[in-house]
């Protein structure tokens, strides 16, 4: 089963749950953790892994052979991306912008534009304790992460319990990270803005056909219109955590929700309990 971890805004307590929740998990069932904030990777911090494996992520880039080219322009014309400029006697090729769809190369005439590999990220595995675990990093700099997140999916193992810990919003990253999830642990604050992300976080999934719940941190006596609107979506609330002074201390040491607070362990067990349960029944009512 892969459940991921998302949330329509930034610093909601993502990584504290996708953390915890395998720590309670690791001795459990086989497990693997991974990290699709390739932005901004964090999880690492928490669990402490042993990093064996490191590979490159690369896109290719256009290279241009001016004895062949005649500027004529095609290339530029057929790059969607803005990502060559053909001038008189010169072809521009501007790679942070170029998303390698090969387009340029595949249409000149001349023949003249071959292609190379441009380094962008890595992805690193490893092991924290019984924890499998895997993240992507993408260069300073570079402005396209998805690539990066594919090649950290294509490590998915689909005979463990996944996790996979997205990055915060609603874009091209975090429809890339959540797609194949069998379930998506939305993590959300009792806040407007927690509310207004929220929103738009349940709409993202829902049209992904993905199976969803809700996590609210941070919570106290402020939660109450966020748990009219999970009503009046009918999106179950799994879990909340409450505002707490010595959960952010735990939080800004590194150490997980689950291991500073052991009582906690049995409430994500519970909450992954609880989603199999709803991933199971929606197996069951599609067999019908």
């Amino acid at each position: 089963m892969i459940i991921s971890v998302a949330s329509g805004k930034g610093g909601t307590g993502k990584t504290l749950v996708a953390t915890s929740l395998a720590v309670s998990l690791k001795d459990k069932c086989s497990l693997q953790l991974v990290d699709c904030d390739v932005e901004e990777p964090n999880d690492h911090l928490f669990l402490k892994p042993v990093i064996d494996k490191k590979e490159p992520v690369a896109i290719p880039v256009p290279k241009i052979d001016e004895t062949k080219c005649t500027f004529c322009g095609k290339c530029a014309e057929v790059c969607a991306y803005n990502a060559i400029a053909v001038l008189p006697k010169n072809v521009l090729v501007l790679p942070n912008l170029c998303h390698g769809c090969g387009a340029c190369s595949y249409l000149c005439p001349e023949k003249a534009i071959t292609e190379e590999d441009m380094i962008i990220g890595v992805v690193e595995s490893g092991h924290a304790g019984n924890i499998d675990f895997i993240q992507g990093r993408l260069n300073t700099g570079e402005a396209m992460p998805v690539p990066v997140i594919r090649k950290v999916k294509e490590k998915v193992s689909p005979d463990k319990t996944v996790i996979i810990d997205i990055s915060p919003g609603t874009s091209c990253p975090v429809v890339e990270s959540v797609k194949g999830s069998d379930f998506c642990l939305l993590v959300t604050e009792p806040t407007p803005f927690g509310l207004n992300d929220l929103t738009l976080a349940v709409e993202t999934v829902r049209k992904l056909g993905i199976l969803c719940g809700v996590v609210i941190n941070r919570a106290g006596d402020n939660q109450g219109k966020m748990e009219a609107y999970c009503r009046e979506q009918n999106i179950p609330v799994l879990m909340t955590i409450p505002l707490d002074t010595e959960i952010a201390r735990l939080y800004s040491r590194g150490i997980t929700l689950a291991e500073g607070m052991p009582r906690w362990q049995e409430k994500f067990e519970s909450l992954f309990r609880h989603i199999k349960e709803l991933v199971d029944e929606r197996s069951s009512s599609l067999k019908r």
